[in-house]
């Protein structure tokens, strides 16, 4: 079958991108045609279909009052995006289009070109964009729900985006003219949630049955675990951004005789460094972005794995990788993460934002090193049996055939 796959980014950015290229392998490898649609970037990888991608947009980048008018617009509902796509699909003729994160550089757009050509969309769900205009459902260090559902003005009113009300405003109305005025999102047949937890919230904002979830997915070959933990040290990896609760991992850590490894990069970083040299916490340590092979090693030697968020996590990417390597993972109790981490089987829930129920649980683990390797061996078991390649293409297939039934009938 031809599968049309579109993301904005066609480089490994993030989990987002991490589940859209492992679903190209899977699809490639058993026998789909795949075809690509993204935005052109100096990253991309490769891709015989590059010619129809959509030209590079920077929203952050400073120019004329006419350019980021043009950038807002496209923000809004690029329709470069849907002459290129529409080019796409009269060339090859996809049976099926699979969306993942399009919002922006690409646009919605796009759904109505593959409306109109007949092709059933399927979309999955990486964030809250769908009900949240910035995203996250979190707003100046809190959970925030004003918007459910719905009610997208408080994003203009909290001045939600980058504390801006310019900014807020082209959120608002993005919102306001996707789900209100064009109903883009309602020619969407199937959508797929990683999360029971975003599956409840979408289906209570009015989706209805048209959420289903699937779990994501990774090759536990891919992954050698080691189960003993080599040093003295646990990992936090992944995106250093206010909702990842890691100023309430600081607090936590002061002091503990145990060292933590915070890996990655983002708006947090220099804050919470100079938290660090202000305190004088000299059990934390900060490491750059590595590479896939470079931070498995890294994870492998350590203890477990935290994750201290404090806004809804939908399905991390960072939990899935920990386990399949062998490490439980010790993390806030919120969104999806209690679907992944299970107490004393997979790893330890804490309080999100509780310094000391999280110390307190960074203790137990830290000096019960027979739990951390039992949990260990329980997760990566969790991975083997739950969220391998072979269950998710069964699980996806029934998708994509139900997607084309109810585009049929």
């Amino acid at each position: 079958m031809k599968i049309l796959l579109v993301n904005k980014y066609f480089f490994m950015r993030g989990g987002a991108e991490a589940v859209f290229f492992d679903t190209a392998e899977l699809l490639r490898a058993r026998g789909h045609r795949v075809i690509d649609f993204s935005m052109r970037h100096p990253r991309n990888f490769s891709s015989f279909f590059s010619k129809y991608f959509v030209s590079e947009i920077d929203f952050r980048q400073s120019g004329s009052l006419s350019r980021k008018i043009k950038a807002g617009a496209r923000l809004l509902y690029s329709r470069r995006a849907g002459r290129q796509i529409e080019k796409l699909v009269k060339k090859e003729k996809p049976r099926l289009a699979h969306l993942h994160n399009i919002y922006h550089h690409i646009s919605p757009s796009i759904i109505p070109v593959l409306k109109k050509h007949g092709i059933p969309v399927v979309m999955t769900l990486h964030d809250y964009k769908l009900l949240c205009p910035v995203y996250t459902l979190f707003n100046r260090g809190e959970i925030c729900v004003r918007c459910l559902p719905g009610k997208y003005y408080w994003c203009l009113l909290k001045k939600c985006r980058n504390d801006s009300y310019g900014a807020s405003l082209l959120n608002t109305f993005e919102m306001y003219l996707h789900h209100k005025i064009l109903d883009v999102y309602g020619s969407v047949d199937i959508f797929i949630s990683p999360s029971r937890f975003l599956r409840n919230t979408m289906e209570k904002c009015g989706f209805g049955n048209k959420v289903y979830y699937l779990p994501n997915f990774l090759k536990p070959e891919d992954y050698l675990p080691d189960y003993a933990g080599r040093e003295n040290r646990i990992v936090y990896f992944g995106r250093l951004s206010p909702e990842k609760g890691l100023f309430t991992l600081l607090s936590a850590l002061k002091g503990l005789p145990l060292r933590c490894w915070i890996i990655g990069d983002g708006p947090s970083r220099e804050k919470l460094k100079e938290r660090v040299e202000k305190e004088s916490i000299s059990n934390i340590s900060f490491r750059e972005t590595q590479s896939p092979e470079k931070l498995k090693k890294l994870i492998s030697k350590s203890l477990f794995v935290v994750l201290p968020s404090e806004w809804y996590e939908n399905s991390p990417r960072s939990v899935i990788e920990a386990f399949a390597l062998g490490k439980p993972v010790v993390a806030s109790r919120i969104g999806g993460i209690p679907e992944l981490v299970k107490d004393y089987k997979t790893g330890l829930t804490f309080e999100p934002g509780n310094a000391e129920d999280l110390r307190a649980k960074l203790e137990l683990l830290s000096r019960d090193h027979g739990l951390a390797e039992k949990m260990g061996r329980v997760a990566r078991k969790f991975v083997e049996e739950n969220l391998n390649p072979e269950k998710h293409y069964r699980e996806l297939m029934k998708i994509y055939e139900l997607a084309r039934c109810s585009r049929n009938s």
